[in-house]
């Protein structure tokens, strides 16, 4: 009961604060339009005030935006942050990103200091909701990856029918956004508009590459570019290359099923010790009292669940084959 408790204090705090820094950042981009739009500004003659320790602060970091900014800047974030965030396919700032990693921090260790029955286990809950919204943004982004690469062989034979057909490559990429399904729609529309505003079709590409991680774009990126500078029959290419994706996807579903086992005795070894330490629990309370209100028996069952993350990463990348 406590644990599920935990669980919403810490999802109510993290959607307070998305709300608040979400109305802060519209409010503020409306009240630019609008000052554009009208072409008047409101300006109130303020009587200047004695700075103190205090106001200097207030000035400095108002809100939890702007400190979130600030440290995007002074670390020199925003790009890998923004890299992010576009493959995940989120429409945030960087800054807002980080400014929910902060919210989703104070949360965690509240709500650990609050409900966990050990101090030691504070900064597991400032961890976990720190990296809340990372984790959000790097699942978005596997999924998004996910339903590009499946579609994404379809989408090289329709360019390559639609270039026999008489259609240029460019108009072929234009053509996507209506006969194929987000995310890959968009991003084929975004590389045509960069390229039909003046952006070279090598560099609007290398673009696409970026915004989606996924060998078969590389490959497909490559092709194209190698084919502008040398020639040759690119319908073909792009039918030879959905083919080999086509093959790859097989095989990666034989290798999957191979690997079922290992993946499987790896979540089993990995819940033993667990189901095994709720039996003790459960069976003799009185057993467990050294590891919970002991500084010492705290820190060796911190550790020993850090060993035991650690054994379950490395015998998930044991079994993992990438093709």
């Amino acid at each position: 009961m406590g644990f599920v408790l935990m669980i919403a204090v810490v999802w109510a705090a993290a959607m307070v604060g998305w709300y608040f820094s979400t109305r802060y950042v519209k409010t503020a981009d409306v009240d630019k339009i609008k000052a554009r739009l009208t072409g008047t500004t409101k300006a109130k003659a303020v009587k200047p005030k004695e700075k103190t320790a205090f106001s200097v602060f207030r000035s400095e970091g108002q809100t939890g935006s702007q400190i979130a900014e600030a440290l995007v800047r002074k670390l020199n974030l925003a790009p890998r942050l923004k890299i992010l965030l576009e493959q995940g396919g989120l429409k945030w700032a960087p800054s807002r990103l980080l400014h929910l990693a902060l919210v989703g921090a104070a949360a965690g260790t509240v709500a650990a200091w609050l409900f966990l029955p050990m101090v030691a286990l504070v900064p597991l809950g400032t961890a976990i909701g720190g990296y809340a919204p990372f984790g959000y943004a790097i699942h978005c982004r596997g999924s998004r990856l996910k339903a590009f690469e499946a579609i994404f062989p379809d989408a090289l034979e329709f360019i390559s029918r639609s270039m026999r057909a008489g259609h240029a490559f460019a108009m072929a990429l234009d053509m996507l956004k209506s006969e194929f399904p987000e995310p890959l729609s968009g991003e084929f529309k975004r590389t045509f508009e960069e390229h039909n505003l003046g952006i070279p079709l090598d560099v609007a590409l290398q673009k696409l590459g970026q915004r989606v991680p996924s060998i078969d774009v590389h490959f497909f990126v490559s092709a194209v570019m190698l084919q502008k500078r040398t020639g040759g029959n690119l319908a073909e290419i792009l039918d030879k290359l959905a083919y080999i994706i086509r093959e790859r996807f097989k095989l990666r579903g034989r290798i999957k099923a191979v690997s079922a086992h290992g993946r499987m005795t790896a979540i089993a070894l990995s819940s033993v010790p667990i189901g095994v330490g709720f039996l003790m629990l459960w069976l003799n309370a009185d057993y467990q009292f050294f590891f919970f209100h002991a500084l010492t028996g705290q820190l060796l069952l911190g550790a020993a669940v850090a060993l035991q993350l650690a054994g379950y990463a490395v015998m998930n990348q044991i079994v993992k084959i990438e093709v």
